[in-house]
């Protein structure tokens, strides 16, 4: 028997709210032409690159229950260290920073099962640490990318929407998506959310699994750090942390629990999309900037109430009650 769905679906959801989005903002577009655009085209999709990745990590750790604080710190960290090294060799500038974000998300994994921590508390350390080493690294100043060509090769347009890095992040989260639907890795992963002890009597190795996953995510978050100060011919200790807010709300948009054991890779694209269109689509309206933080607002609220258990049972007894009276 197939299973029906129901837009308040978590697995549904963020598609509902994608479409719901693109058609809320083209009405309010009708006649001017400046959403439906391929100039805001392009605009979302050079969000999505710096977005998505980070969002994807994010998501991973919070699909096993835990939360990486650490994404802000090391974003900034891998920028700079991409920028100091990649003048050269870009390529080399790239691994230098991926590799950063992997032994960075490995050391805070293996404190997490020695010392029996919090990941809160371990990637608090982990955020005010990178951070700290990134200003070391710069002297606490902005520094400069003085590969020009590169600069403008990551960011180079075609199809007239694309660019290398949105390209990049677009492949990164459908092999996820992949491998989670099909590999017993992605199984593990939402079974260690659900329920940590049964996955440990099931043979999985829990702590191994916990390691991997902030791996992956300081290696994702250092990726989009890395590309976006290429991207930018520019990197900061400071000026590039301000992406836990939007990866945690596109996460939760996705259909990511805190509460771990959900979330998809392709709900938290469309989790991601929502907020890039939400910050393109009102940019190309005109609208004042604090109506971003209203609207992202407001539908994270919404998701928020569609997922109070209280509220579902109510809405679920009344329900009951308007058919038993028809």
């Amino acid at each position: 028997m197939v299973r029906r769905r129901k837009l308040s679906d978590p697995e549904v959801r963020p598609y509902a709210i994608f479409v719901a989005t693109i058609v809320i903002l083209a009405i309010a577009d009708v006649g001017a032409g400046r959403f439906v655009s391929r100039a805001t085209a392009f605009s979302v999709a050079q969000l999505f690159a710096t977005l998505g990745p980070v969002t994807l990590g994010l998501a991973l750790t919070m699909m096993i229950r835990e939360f990486d604080i650490s994404v802000a710190g090391m974003f900034g960290l891998a920028g700079c260290v991409a920028v100091l090294a990649g003048v050269e060799s870009p390529a080399l500038g790239v691994v230098l920073a991926v590799c950063v974000g992997l032994v960075g998300g490995v050391i805070q994994g293996l404190i997490m099962i020695w010392l029996r921590l919090s990941s809160i508390g371990v990637t608090l350390g982990g955020l005010l640490t990178f951070g700290g080493i990134a200003y070391v690294l710069t002297e606490n100043r902005a520094i400069s990318y003085e590969n020009m060509d590169v600069a403008l090769a990551v960011n180079e347009p075609f199809f007239g929407v694309f660019s290398v890095r949105s390209t990049i992040a677009a492949v990164i989260l459908a092999v996820a998506a992949l491998v989670m639907a099909y590999t017993r890795l992605g199984r593990d992963i939402i079974a260690m959310g659900s329920d940590r002890r049964a996955t440990m009597i099931a043979g999985v190795d829990t702590d191994r699994l916990l390691v991997g996953v902030f791996a992956v995510s300081g290696m994702l978050t250092a990726l989009s750090g890395a590309l976006l100060s290429y991207s930018l011919a520019a990197a900061s200790p400071s000026g590039l942390s301000n992406v836990l807010v939007p990866a945690a709300a596109a996460a939760i948009l996705g259909g990511v629990s805190l509460g771990g054991g959900t979330g998809r890779p392709l709900g938290i694209a469309a989790g991601v999309l929502i907020l890039c269109l939400l910050r393109s689509g009102l940019n190309a309206l005109g609208v004042s900037p604090y109506v971003h933080d209203i609207a992202t607002g407001t539908v994270l609220f919404a998701v928020a109430i569609l997922d109070a258990p209280a509220l579902v049972r109510r809405v679920t007894a009344l329900g009951l009650r308007w058919r038993e009276a028809r």
